[in-house]
């Protein structure tokens, strides 16, 4: 029997990207109803009339609901009788958080903690929630509040496990072709015969396309124990090489510089030194657990050396470094860019 089987499952900010991705893949399936949480009526009224185009025999199974994760009551309604919760709303944009921090910490903070007691309060069997890799070493607000909401997750986890609910984070690179992403504008800038315009062509990002990332959330979602935090083995590119792959599909309408935006980091983190002492290699992903100990701390004795990081972070600078080749290849997986390449009449090569 799959664990979905006659569930229901709640996804806030469902109308993103990963949301659509999510119901892609499971709306043909066990779920007895998916509910889609967001604040954007229009979204969910577009959503709503493809889904009964593409799926006339699975979307009545779809169920939407406008709110907002900074109100806890509208939360605490659309999940009575909920399963299963996977948490993607947030606010994602570095720059916009940078201006407005205030809003960040609103949404990505204290919009996850209504997330968590809503879950409680109605006994979800299991939420994950959705982290990035500037929660790690965070420099930017963007990267503080999400690096808040792991915490959030992990100090809650231990008391929500005693309700019923597990309580776990998942902690990925950048997304390609989702909103923010660099890729779409570079399309977009080739295909108007601008140049396009980079910040730093030495800089280094991981690559995920949306299905890993929903990949990794089900990994979460399988093996998950309270307060733990998922990571995936990522390939990552130099921004220039990315921008020479995306030329090497579209046209070279050149390149201009134009410098780092506001509260951008040279290269992203997915693990931190002291993350990395206490995680467990699981295959293609890596499980951080939560430190269970309590605040009594002289209940904990050490013998030996105490050691408190590993030597090394994983990063985008220190991972599989993909070419200019590798890179096309990994672009080309997402349905964005093979879309983009066929109203074009691109033949396109995996």
């Amino acid at each position: 029997m799959s664990d979905f089987q006659n569930k229901t499952l709640l996804i806030t900010g469902g109308t993103g990207s990963f949301g659509q991705t999510v119901l892609r893949k499971f709306i043909s399936g066990d779920l007895r109803e998916i509910r889609i949480f967001s604040r954007d009526e229009k979204k969910q009224d577009d959503m709503r009339h493809e889904l009964q185009k593409k799926y006339p025999d699975f979307f009545s199974k779809v169920k939407f609901y406008i709110g907002d994760i900074r109100d806890l009551q509208s939360l605490t309604d659309a999940m009575s009788g909920v399963d299963y919760v996977f948490h993607a709303a947030a606010l994602k944009e570095v720059p916009s958080c940078e201006f407005f921090p205030i809003e960040a910490v609103k949404t990505n903070i204290l919009g996850t903690n209504n997330v968590i007691h809503a879950a409680m309060r109605n006994s979800v069997k299991s939420c994950v929630f959705l982290s990035t890799d500037k929660a790690a070493y965070p420099i930017n607000a963007m990267g503080i509040s999400k690096a808040m909401m792991e915490h959030l997750v992990s100090a809650n986890a231990r008391v929500a496990a005693e309700k019923g609910t597990v309580l776990s984070c998942t902690r990925y690179g950048n997304v390609m072709c989702s909103r923010g992403s660099v890729i779409p504008l570079f399309i977009d800038q080739i295909c108007s015969g601008n140049p396009i315009t980079i910040t730093n062509p030495e800089m280094t990002r991981f690559l995920m396309n949306l299905d890993e990332a929903v990949s990794l959330v089900m990994f979460a979602f399988k093996n998950a124990r309270p307060g733990d935090l998922f990571i995936q083995k990522a390939e990552a590119s130099t921004i220039g090489t990315l921008a020479k792959a995306v030329q090497k599909l579209f046209g070279d309408s050149g390149v201009r510089i134009i410098g780092t935006r506001h509260g951008e980091k040279l290269y992203e983190t997915l693990m931190t030194c002291e993350e990395r002492l206490r995680a467990d290699d699981m295959g293609n992903y890596y499980r951080i657990s939560a430190d269970a100990r309590d605040l009594n701390y002289d209940k904990f004795v050490v013998k030996g050396q105490v050691k408190t990081m590993a030597d090394e972070a994983y990063t985008s600078h220190n991972t599989v470094r993909l070419d200019v080749e590798g890179t096309v290849q990994k672009i080309l997986t997402t349905s964005y860019v093979r879309n983009k390449l066929a109203k074009l009449g691109r033949e396109i090569q995996l």
